[in-house]
């Protein structure tokens, strides 16, 4: 068993799949009024799924999980950051040196947090 697909329950998968449409540079494969989907090179697949129409109902509260995208290097971290937080992107974190590599964290129009990393040279 390999998983391969996240589901994020969003309130609209529409206004979603546009947020992720621009901040990822990729277009979903599918996309209706309750639900989008984008796969990435290597199989990853991102669903938008309404949460008002998702059975059974989803509960819980969004920010419990992160999307963690790893970038090339520290000023590539920062570069992204200033872009971001430009457009007007909720800002949890701002750029930081953890022990990971330098990071930092938005979230998308339903809270879910996404993560952008540099993971330190092994």
């Amino acid at each position: 068993m390999t998983p391969n697909l996240t589901i994020l329950y969003v309130d609209s998968p529409e206004q979603s799949a546009a947020f992720y449409e621009k901040l990822l540079g990729t277009s979903p494969v599918e996309r209706s009024p309750t639900f989008a989907m984008f796969i990435f090179p290597g199989g990853l697949k991102l669903g938008l799924w309404s949460r008002h129409t998702v059975v059974p109902a989803a509960t819980g509260t969004p920010g419990l999980f992160e999307l963690a995208i790893p970038l090339a290097d520290p000023s590539t971290v920062d570069a992204a950051y200033d872009q971001l937080s430009t457009d007007g992107h909720p800002t949890l974190q701002t750029p930081t040196d953890m022990e990971f590599g330098r990071t930092f964290v938005i979230t998308d129009p339903d809270g879910h947090r996404i993560r952008f990393y540099n993971p330190p040279a092994r």
